[in-house]
């Protein structure tokens, strides 16, 4: 397994790690969002799966039905889905883009998910700010769309979905 399972234990073992994940984050946080480091340890006591790859390389932040998370895309599949897992955010370090790391945080995820009984993994992408990277990866992954929404005058995202056979 590429990725590491990410807890509020690992974190208070580990202080630098925290901020070296928030680092990784906050560049990207036009496609993420940012985050502080208390929403962080929040958001990490509630997934359903939050993985790393050490050295601060890759974080896989996930989220399943039954979290008590206010992501607005997040609660647009909880309206329209019974069971489902949601990404939140995948941030790979420009230094380990092209490594296979996503795919294998991925992959690591499906695996978790069917493990626990679900059939769906869900994420949005950006369509403005456009993001056609990860509009590419996605697609590679097996992810379809499954709605859209318009978030602010600036922001509008494309929900997408992908079962899990």
């Amino acid at each position: 397994m590429i990725g590491e399972r990410l807890d509020l234990r690992a974190l208070a073992a580990d202080p630098g790690l925290r901020d070296a994940l928030l680092a990784l984050n906050n560049p990207s946080a036009a496609e993420t969002s940012w985050l502080e480091a208390a929403r962080f340890e929040q958001m990490v006591d509630s997934a359903f799966a939050a993985l790393h790859v050490p050295g601060a390389r890759a974080l896989l932040v996930t989220f399943d039905q039954d979290a008590g998370y206010d992501s607005p895309n997040f609660l647009w599949f909880r309206e329209r889905r019974e069971r489902f897992v949601y990404i939140d955010r995948i941030v790979v370090s420009e230094t380990a883009r092209g490594a296979g790391l996503a795919r294998q945080l991925y992959g690591q995820l499906f695996a978790l998910a069917r493990e626990a009984g679900h059939d769906c993994v869900t994420c949005e992408v950006n369509v403005r700010p456009a993001n056609p990277g990860s509009d590419a990866f996605h697609a590679a992954m097996g992810f379809v769309e499954a709605g859209r929404a318009d978030l602010s005058p600036d922001k509008s995202v494309r929900y997408l979905a992908r079962p899990l056979g």
